[in-house]
């Protein structure tokens, strides 16, 4: 039985300091990709974390290159194809037949319609935050950026992937069975930043000389 936490939100609200009006399962996109996040499929997404753990085993253990890899896998899916078209005569099987379109076009359009809208939406956010409107937001994204920074150089770009994988495969599962003691947590946590921000922000960032303020016209 889980613990009880006083909820911050009494309007009935998902998600409390998340402010979510949506279920997780909606936010991930409610698809296939959701269940496999949220591990309602348990064979489906052990299968996918077992080959994300495989790949990341031959790039970064095995130090595979990627070319020998796909070489290799061709290869071996040649001979399988091979062996199998001149049994099949022989044993009154069905030969193999490989579907014509292994991704549909209006698929692939969507997937860099999405890829393109997200680069352009955080370009963009960058851009208004490097212009210094929200100076809190500029502090936070450059001491994001030092941390990712300092993580990039101390881990192999493959290990970085996997890590972000393991996190995104875990991550969303453990908030949906953990969700309230998570935001009670968050609630909690969110408050000291807060006031160690406003210690902050009287203390020194108010004392930084600034050019004046044009008022405008009426």
């Amino acid at each position: 039985m889980h613990p009880h936490f006083p909820n911050d939100h009494g309007d009935g609200r998902v998600g409390g300091p998340f402010h979510r009006h949506k279920s997780i399962h909606r936010l991930l996109g409610g698809g296939k990709v959701a269940d496999i996040l949220l591990w309602n499929d348990r064979n489906l997404s052990t299968g996918v974390l077992l080959g994300a753990t495989l790949i990341w085993y031959l790039f970064e253990v095995v130090e595979y290159n990627i070319i020998p890899l796909l070489s290799q896998i061709a290869i071996l899916a040649m001979l399988v194809i091979f062996i199998w078209s001149n049994a099949a005569p022989l044993l009154n099987i069905a030969p193999p037949r490989i579907p014509e379109v292994i991704i549909s076009e209006h698929a692939f359009r969507q997937m860099v319609q999405t890829i393109h809208y997200k680069l352009a939406y955080t370009v963009a956010a960058l851009y208004d935050i490097a212009c210094g409107k929200d100076l809190k937001k500029f502090l936070l994204v450059i001491v994001s950026l030092l941390i990712l920074s300092e993580i990039g150089s101390s881990y192999s770009f493959t290990s970085l992937l996997y890590l972000g994988f393991l996190c995104a495969h875990t991550l969303p599962a453990l908030y949906e069975r953990y969700e309230t003691e998570v935001d009670h947590l968050a609630a909690r946590g969110s408050e000291d930043i807060k006031r160690f921000y406003r210690r902050i922000d009287s203390n020194l960032l108010n004392k930084i000389p600034r050019g004046p303020v044009k008022s405008k016209a009426i």
